[in-house]
């Protein structure tokens, strides 16, 4: 029997490399391995001290990071030696977006927002979302497949597949933040395979026209500018939709007296040009609905994944809460040296309220009050914090917690008082 390729599992290294560094990756990728090879164990989403690395080479990094092994999202110890190390190293682009318009009718509109990737702005947003299951993971390890398939040339009608996801669920928990992060992290990934990466978010609203008949044009030309993005090989092109269900509203809900109105040209039109552009290798469509119901069949028919990105639970929020504390603390908000237990840690102590798991155990008994908030209202909770009940710059982690639970007391009261 023939013999089958290591069954090693992978795990990731990714390289951050300052700006204005002339440093070749070689040589970087080779002082990290050095440094690597003299430590038997290794704890994945950690960050490699540069303290270990010969000082020409530190210089020119700004962090080295142990990211996930496989499509493990869990924290692990793993030997060195059991594993096979994928190494990337990258740089930010630092120049921020830029805004493609489309003319009608004499007038510029902003039909999306373009960004060069790996972008400063999205830096740490893949590590700072946190999900109940590995979503993170298995996106990338489809994304990665759907691109693999393409570049491999399989024949689509033997294998479908259409590189379109679709994120659904209630707004607020982190869909569009998911896409921004998963193509941050797929520009690093597939850096080996595409010189360079960009991201175009899409302004569905804008796409609308004033004029009747007008938008499904505008749909053509947007994506007319995007086939031109796509033509070089050289180049990984994704597109995020947001909101997707405002260009694929179900066209049984379109029109009356069998006539076409202008939002089920412009269904026509986007489901026209997916089709289109699908046959390019470097190409990625990326959506999200908060009104999954209000989406076209047709376009919900053509989405390879269909992921359903819910509130957070209560366990997510704790993890949430536990980043946002962490980030005080690197920033001297949080002053004293007490600890706050990871999720892990505390499920390991039994949630046993003791001197040492106290303030964890009031963190918990916080994420409990939280729960029914959406992601982007918890990671304002610090704020209100800090903002209404802290008697200082700088606290106490027991000050700071005191402060967070009356945070959440009062945005729970104006959420019933907004109801009433």
């Amino acid at each position: 029997m023939e013999n089958l390729p290591s069954s090693k599992s992978v795990l990731n290294v990714e390289i951050l490399q300052k700006r204005r560094s002339v440093q070749d990756k070689t040589s970087i990728i080779e002082e990290v391995k050095n440094v690597i090879k003299t430590m038997p164990m290794l704890r994945t989403e950690s960050f490699l001290p540069k303290d270990k690395m010969k000082t020409h080479i530190a210089e020119h990094i700004i962090h080295v990071k142990i990211c996930e092994l496989d499509a493990t999202s869990e924290i692990k110890h793993v030997e060195t030696t059991s594993v096979e190390i994928e190494y990337y190293v990258y740089k930010l682009e630092e120049c921020g977006p830029s805004i493609e318009e489309l003319e009608e009718s004499e007038e510029e509109i902003p039909a999306a927002t373009h960004w060069m990737l790996p972008a400063l702005e999205f830096e740490d947003l893949w590590e700072n979302l946190v999900f109940d299951t590995p979503v993170k993971e298995h996106l990338l390890r489809f994304v990665k497949t759907s691109l693999l398939f393409s570049k491999k040339g399989l024949k689509s009608s033997i294998i479908t597949w259409n590189k379109v996801v679709l994120l659904h669920g209630p707004p607020g928990t982190g869909k569009t933040s998911l896409c921004k992060a998963l193509a941050q992290k797929l520009s690093i990934r597939l850096s080996k395979q595409y010189k360079y990466s960009q991201i175009l978010e899409i302004n569905s609203h804008s796409l609308f026209s004033k004029w009747f008949s007008e938008s499904g044009k505008l749909v053509q030309k947007m994506f007319t500018r995007i086939t031109e993005l796509v033509e070089d090989p050289d180049a990984l092109v994704i597109l995020l939709i947001d909101e997707v269900e405002s260009l694929t509203l179900a066209r049984q809900s379109g029109g009356s007296n069998g006539d076409p109105s202008d939002a089920i040209r412009v269904v026509n039109a986007v489901l026209t040009q997916l089709d289109q552009i699908k046959k390019f290798p470097n190409v990625l469509i990326l959506t999200t609905s908060n009104l999954s119901t209000s989406v076209d069949l047709a376009f919900v028919d053509r989405a390879d994944i269909k992921q359903y990105i819910g509130p957070p639970s209560h366990a997510a929020i704790y993890q949430i809460y536990h980043s946002c504390i962490g980030e005080l603390e690197r920033t001297g908000i949080i002053m004293d040296k007490e600890k706050i237990f990871t999720l892990q840690e505390l499920q390991v102590s039994n949630m046993i309220e003791n001197d040492a798991t106290k303030l964890s155990i009031c963190l918990w008994k916080i994420a409990e009050m939280s729960q029914g908030f959406s992601g982007r209202a918890l990671r304002k909770i610090p704020f209100l914090a800090q903002a209404l009940f802290a008697t200082s710059d700088q606290m106490s982690h027991e000050h700071f917690l005191v402060a967070m639970q009356k945070a959440v007391l009062k945005e729970t009261q104006d959420r019933k008082a907004l109801g009433k």
